[in-house]
């Protein structure tokens, strides 16, 4: 073929990828022209009369329509250039295995700035609480994380443990007098026993319909706690929860609370600062047990019956003991953050346990990357502590999210962090006898 035969095929490839991409972007248009004309198009306000009026905002609408459609044209060429695909072989292989490594140095900088944190925003309670509320949500996700990502389970009710755990500390607190400390096992493993009865009516569902099944025992546990009022009272929730103690030694500014116990000034950080620390030795001891138990043989068939359950059965792996254990450990760490909810918050309710908190963990287990530690804490950093930053931006904070949600799940669909260490591995390479080799080749 000659050098202007070549020059045209390569022009009327281009112009076909630009159409194709301009076509793509003008139906993407449309799409969101559809979507936005009564969400962002309008905007609806009170005169003075009180009577509801609409304002068009036209600017605005059009700008959105704007950049889906510049943003689509953009995707779409890329892709069709190809330039994705190739873009592997642009780093080289030595630059990408020392890449795999940066995970445990990743997680060692996060675990190092958890433990500095209440130095570094001291004087920042909003920052301070921000970071028990993250943390809380990481220990959700990891306790999620070994019914969802090791087990494939799906589970949209694992809310019901949290509220579970959170209640179970508030009653036994209230009634019996017993301390954070002695009531949260407890908590764990009333938690797990609903784990347990939970799992027996599932042990032969699978997909969609376990899916269904954990989201309505998610709302059959809210409903009982705001129907049964004279124990769990009601919709006006459980007030006055106990504060945890340091060893006994209370928060207060009495002559044996803490302050005055270890010669300092009394200030309520003192309180803050050690919740922060209670929440984040919890999360460890969930990320510790989780790593040990994937190495055992219950974590192996977790992850056996996560691939393929007709086989793992034809192993001889018990999947009835091997789903249950999955839905009891899960829901016991559960039911330790819900203790901790509790008397973090000194107060609870039934609209604590909402679904919107299940399909919130549900998510960052999904986009952190389901069976990965370091994946679900980055996800919760970043969703939980996303969703405040963009608090100023109210009206749009949901959208924002939501478009972040679709583009992880397009461009990273196993989630941000896809790379797992396999559980069991050989340490080093064995070579295969060339008699071997020549046997299977006949």
């Amino acid at each position: 073929m000659s050098n202007e035969g070549a020059l045209a095929t390569t022009q009327k490839k281009a112009s076909l990828d630009i159409a194709g991409a301009f076509k793509d972007a003008a139906v993407a248009g449309l799409v969101a022209f559809g979507l936005f004309s009564l969400i962002l198009g309008f905007r609806t306000d009170q005169n003075m009369s009180g009577q509801l009026i609409l304002t068009p905002r036209p600017g605005l609408l059009a700008a959105s329509v704007a950049a889906v459609f510049f943003g689509r044209f953009a995707i779409a060429l890329i892709a069709r250039s190809g330039v994705l695909r190739n873009a592997g072989a642009i780093v080289p292989a030595s630059i990408r295995g020392r890449m795999q490594h940066l995970g445990t140095f990743f997680a060692a900088c996060l675990l190092i700035f958890a433990l500095i944190t209440p130095f570094l925003f001291y004087s920042n309670r909003y920052l301070l609480d921000l970071s028990i509320l993250v943390l809380t949500y990481v220990m959700l996700g990891w306790g999620l994380n070994i019914v969802v990502g090791l087990a494939g389970l799906l589970d949209l009710g694992y809310v019901a443990f949290y509220a579970v755990g959170a209640y179970s500390f508030a009653l036994l607190a209230q009634n019996f007098g017993w301390s954070f400390w002695i009531c949260l096992p407890l908590a764990g493993i009333l938690a797990a026993f609903w784990g347990v009865l939970l799992g027996f009516p599932v042990l032969r569902l699978r997909g969609d319909y376990l899916a269904i099944v954990t989201l309505a025992f998610g709302e059959i546990i809210r409903l009982v706690l705001l129907n049964w009022q004279d124990f769990t009272g009601g919709p006006n929730g459980i007030s006055g929860i106990p504060r945890p103690s340091f060893f006994g030694i209370p928060f207060d500014a009495s002559e044996t609370g803490f302050a005055a116990t270890f010669g300092l000034e009394f200030n309520t950080t003192h309180r803050v600062i050690f919740l922060f620390y209670v929440i984040l030795a919890l999360a460890l001891l969930t990320n510790y047990v989780t790593i040990r138990l994937r190495r055992l043989p219950i974590g192996r068939a977790w992850e056996a019956m996560r691939e393929d359950e007709i086989a793992c059965r034809s192993l001889g792996i018990n999947t009835t003991n091997t789903k249950l254990t999955a839905f009891a450990i899960g829901a016991m760490f559960g039911g330790f953050a819900g203790s901790f909810f509790a008397t973090r918050q000194g107060f609870i309710s039934p609209e604590s346990f909402v679904f919107m908190e299940s399909a919130i963990i549900v998510a960052i287990v999904v986009l952190g990357g389901m069976g990965s530690q370091i994946g679900v804490a980055v996800a919760a950093l970043v969703m939980i502590g996303g969703f405040e930053l963009f608090r100023e931006f109210e009206q749009f904070r949901m959208l924002i999210f939501g478009l972040a949600m679709v583009g992880i799940m397009v461009w990273r669909p196993r989630g941000l962090v896809s790379h797992r260490v396999p559980s069991v591995f050989l340490r080093q390479e064995k070579p295969i006898p060339a008699h071997i080799v020549e046997e299977a080749r006949q």
